[in-house]
């Protein structure tokens, strides 16, 4: 299914728009980005230059996605969350004179498969959150965030595990239990990993 992008989003010519993916009213999609197959750019989204999706991310209403971030196959970036590229932002020099583009280097936010930015959430670049992770509504991550972690308040700190479905994981004896699909899980170093049956 060809790509849908309404007439008033600003895509660039060159943003390569995968099949079945949406691009909703006012957003904007600059120069050199890719978005892969069945993704949906909400209402007012930026997505920046150069920035990868893989295939079905959503990327809800007036969340900001700055270059040169890259996200997975799967990844949920809630609305008016904020991926950022500045790790010492800066309007002008310390002598007083306008700083460039060119005075500064961007660094990215790396979000792996599965992974979900909750509402209003602020991602401070650099920093990866891990696949299957779950970063709550309103959280401030500064840290790397494990796979299958799930993250709170301000500075984000983990106060769990979630499983594939996104649910938090009930401890029963020394397995971590999804309630959502019965799968079980371990404590792995610093993230968890499946048990076979």
């Amino acid at each position: 299914m060809a790509p849908r992008i309404e007439p008033s989003a600003d895509v660039a010519t060159d943003v390569e728009v995968g099949e079945g993916s949406s691009v909703w009213h006012l957003a904007q999609v600059r120069e050199g980005a890719r978005l892969g197959r069945d993704c949906v750019v909400g209402r007012g989204a930026y997505i920046g230059t150069g920035v990868r999706l893989g295939d079905s991310c959503k990327v809800q209403n007036y969340a900001l996605v700055y270059d040169p971030a890259v996200l997975g196959d799967g990844v949920f970036v809630g609305p008016a969350a904020v991926l950022t590229n500045d790790q010492y932002p800066r309007a002008m020099n310390p002598d007083g004179s306008a700083k460039s583009a060119a005075e500064w280097t961007a660094v990215g936010v790396t979000v792996d498969t599965g992974a979900s930015i909750g509402a209003r959430a602020v991602c401070v670049a650099p920093v990866r959150i891990g696949a299957w992770s779950m970063v709550a509504a309103g959280a401030v991550v500064t840290r790397d965030v494990p796979a299958h972690a799930l993250v709170v308040g301000v500075p984000a700190r983990r106060i769990g595990w979630v499983g594939y479905a996104g649910a938090r994981l009930r401890e029963e004896g020394d397995l971590l239990v999804c309630p959502v699909t019965g799968q079980t899980f371990q404590t792995a170093d610093d993230t968890i990993r499946e048990v076979t049956p």
